[in-house]
């Protein structure tokens, strides 16, 4: 994460973009997207677990961001803000998806794909057991963070696959610090309990 030298030079700059773009330049908005933008994908990969639709999210929060900018008051930084609609959207499309889906421990495993022949992928036999293992861990690890209450989600999200601190997580979903290491407690228990036949 930044230093703080650096988080208030950032700040600086996000807001001198902030006020170009509400005047109208198209650039400055480009430079604040472009300044956030693998960010804001890469969380939505970790919160909905497939490409197709971290792209749906990543389009709807800068819609967002564009449409509400005007209004944004500086009382909090720019990026916690943005990243508190990322967080937003991310649980209303998971909401409207009804996906069970969530973090894909092995997501590029499709792109690695080497010499296919016919469509098929050949793998040794020793191979196929290894791959149906981690297919069969991948599923039940999504299924168990899946079954967390929203907050446990969001919370265990942030911190374990992007690796915010705790004051920031607090920031992102508006509550004290004390809160999240009790969401984030609660829910690296449950995942403990649901996954304690795999951890032994």
């Amino acid at each position: 994460m930044e230093s703080d030298a650096i988080k208030g030079r950032t700040d600086l700059d996000d807001r001198m973009l902030i006020l170009q773009a509400r005047g109208g330049d198209m650039r400055a908005l480009e430079k604040l997207v472009y300044r956030y933008d693998k960010k804001v994908l890469s969380m939505a990969v970790s919160f909905v677990g497939n490409m197709d639709d971290a792209k749906d999210v990543y389009q709807e929060v800068f819609i967002r961001v564009f449409k509400a900018l005007p209004k944004f008051e500086f009382r909090s930084r720019f990026s916690t803000y943005l990243y508190r609609i990322v967080t937003n959207v991310c649980l209303t499309h998971r909401t409207k998806q009804g996906n069970s889906r969530f973090v894909s421990i092995n997501e590029n495993a499709a792109e690695d794909t080497g010499p296919v022949r016919n469509g098929v992928l050949p793998v040794a036999p020793d191979q196929t057991d290894a791959a149906a293992i981690n297919n069969e861990l991948s599923a039940r690890i999504s299924a168990a963070v899946g079954a967390l209450s929203p907050r446990q989600r969001t919370v265990f999200v942030l911190r374990h696959h992007e690796g915010f601190k705790l004051r920031e997580i607090a920031g992102i979903i508006e509550c004290t610090e004390g809160a999240v290491k009790k969401y984030l407690f609660d829910a690296t228990r449950r995942l403990r309990e649901q996954l304690k036949d795999i951890a032994s």
